[in-house]
């Protein structure tokens, strides 16, 4: 059986009650929560800042993966690290300096990830794949929850599995977009181990099976 991890995102929780929603999905199995940071220049949305972060923090055990999708991201490291983020993310697209933002995420004691859009190659990780922890996949456009998955982007994720085992670097795939117990199959015969779902799992009355049906999709059908 392949081990996953699941990390719901927060972005389609209801803000209203997020302690409650927070220790739903804690209750119900999942392995990290991921919380989608957008800046309205980046990406065409705004979402949450350090705040927010480290008001959550409070209510959860959960290891936080915080996906920053904006612009000059190493300004924002240091806030996202002192407010609970274990893992965070930065946007190839945004970044000039990868390599710095990647040190200042280990520096401050988590794992350190590059984001890249499903436009961009595989080939663009060449250059800073070995100064990561985990490589995470857009399967979507982002900026919004709730979008249509995006099939060709498999293929970039078997690339960056083949890319990864060529360098033999510890290095693991999260996918976020579009992920339900429909497209996991496909993402994890990829390589992916990290699964984003947001409306899958917070869009469910049932967290718990919502997540276990994502789990057993992947058991049965990989």
């Amino acid at each position: 059986m392949t081990r996953i991890q699941i990390a719901p995102s927060l972005l389609s929780a209801d803000f209203s009650r997020l302690a409650e929603e927070l220790h739903d999905v804690e209750a119900g199995g999942a392995d990290l929560l991921h919380l989608d940071v957008m800046d309205g220049h980046f990406v065409p949305n705004l979402t949450i800042g350090p705040a927010v972060v480290k008001a959550c923090r409070a209510q959860t055990k959960l290891l936080f993966d915080c996906h920053l999708m904006i612009a000059e991201p190493q300004r924002y490291v240091d806030a996202f690290l002192k407010a609970g983020a274990g893992m965070i993310s930065v946007h190839q697209e945004a970044e000039p300096h990868l390599q710095r933002a990647l040190q200042m995420i280990r520096d401050g004691g988590a794992r350190a990830g590059i984001a890249i859009n499903p436009a961009t190659p595989a080939e663009s990780l060449t250059t800073a794949i070995e100064f990561c922890d985990f490589v995470l996949v857009m399967t979507v456009n982002p900026g919004f929850g709730g979008q249509t998955f995006i099939e060709p982007v498999v293929g970039k994720i078997r690339h960056i599995a083949q890319m990864i085992r060529e360098r033999g670097v510890p290095v693991d795939i999260e996918v976020d977009g579009g992920i339900d117990a429909a497209t996991a199959p496909l993402v994890v015969a990829a390589g992916a181990r990290i699964l984003v779902a947001g409306s899958a799992v917070f869009g469910q009355p049932d967290r718990k099976a919502a997540m276990e049906a994502i789990r057993n999709s992947v058991s049965v059908r990989v």
